[in-house]
Formats: C-alpha cells, sequence, structure tokens
C-alpha cells in the first residue's frame, strides 16, 4: 500500500475537514445541513493508504471533529470503523475508481456515521425519540448531499493520493 500516512502535507490535509465543518459553506448545504466532510476526505485516504492507517486516521479525525462539539456523542467509534473497512476494499477485488462506487460508499459512510451519533444522543429518550422529524431530516439531507459531492472530491483526492502512491513506488 502506499505511504501517505508518511508525507506531512497529506496528513496536515485533514485539518481541512475541521475548518470546513466550522466553515460549512451555505451553497453546499441541502436544508441548511452540510455534508460530512470527514466522510468526504476518510474515504478516499483509506482506499489509497490501506486499512490501519484509514482506521488511525478516522480515530484522528473523530477526535478533532469532537473537540469541536460540546455533546457527549462521538464520531470516533464510526469513522475508525469507515475507515478500516474502505481500506480493506481494494484488497478484495479491483481498485474502486468510479464515481458512482464512490457516491454509494460516501452513502452509506455518512449514514453509518449520522446514525451512530444520532443513537449516541438519544439513548436515554428510547426508539420514539430517534424518529423525530428533526432528525430525519438532518440524517437524510446530510446522507444526501455526501452522495452528491462524493464524486466530485473523493475523486479528486483519490487521483492525487494514488498518483503519489505510484510515484513513490518507482
Amino acid at each position: 500500500m502506499a505511504s501517505l500516512h508518511n508525507r506531512p502535507l497529506f496528513v496536515v490535509s485533514a485539518l481541512v475537514v475541521p475548518l470546513l465543518t466550522l466553515a460549512a459553506p451555505g451553497v453546499l448545504r441541502i436544508g441548511g445541513v452540510p455534508p460530512s466532510w470527514a466522510v468526504l476526505w476518510l474515504l478516499p485516504w483509506s482506499l489509497a493508504d490501506g486499512p490501519l492507517s484509514g482506521a488511525l486516521a478516522g480515530l484522528a479525525l473523530g477526535l478533532l471533529l469532537d473537540c469541536l462539539q460540546l455533546g457527549g456523542a462521538t464520531q470516533m467509534p464510526a469513522l475508525a470503523l469507515l475507515g478500516w473497512w474502505w481500506g480493506r476494499l481494494p484488497r478484495r477485488g479491483p481498485p474502486i475508481e468510479r464515481s458512482f462506487s464512490l457516491g454509494l460508499l460516501a452513502m452509506l459512510g455518512s449514514a453509518v456515521l449520522g446514525a451512530s451519533v444520532l443513537l449516541q444522543r438519544q439513548a436515554g429518550g428510547g426508539w420514539a425519540a430517534l424518529l423525530t422529524a428533526a432528525s430525519l431530516h438532518t440524517l437524510l439531507a446530510q446522507v444526501l448531499v455526501t452522495a452528491l459531492l462524493a464524486p466530485m472530491i473523493c475523486s479528486l483526492l483519490l487521483l492525487l493520493w494514488r498518483r503519489h502512491s505510484a510515484s513513490a513506488r518507482g
């Protein structure tokens, strides 16, 4: 696998995620809900650098994003699991290159991340509190906008990082 984690510039690129989360450009929102920037960064990183690096990047990114929030819910377990799973995908078959595949993986990842946070926040309120209109609106809007942006953003990052790994190998 590549060695993206050995390049400081690529590691520092993860700091863009909290900045975009704070800035939350209004043009890139659906119903006032921004995309999951963590999913859009972690998906190509994991596909290019492997499962261990993906899981560690997910933990680090989750820690960074948890520092921005005051709630008791954490994104670390879901991001680490997604990073590990996405990192294992290229080992199981042909490399993922199609924009449609990246969009579907980002949609699934955003749903897992959103559901994980939602379950943690609503654990005391029971299942009825989980299905409130506001929580479903937020989850579905974030899944949709993340899936729509993934083919563009993830494709560019994956192309950049795969080119780097190919030039580093030889």
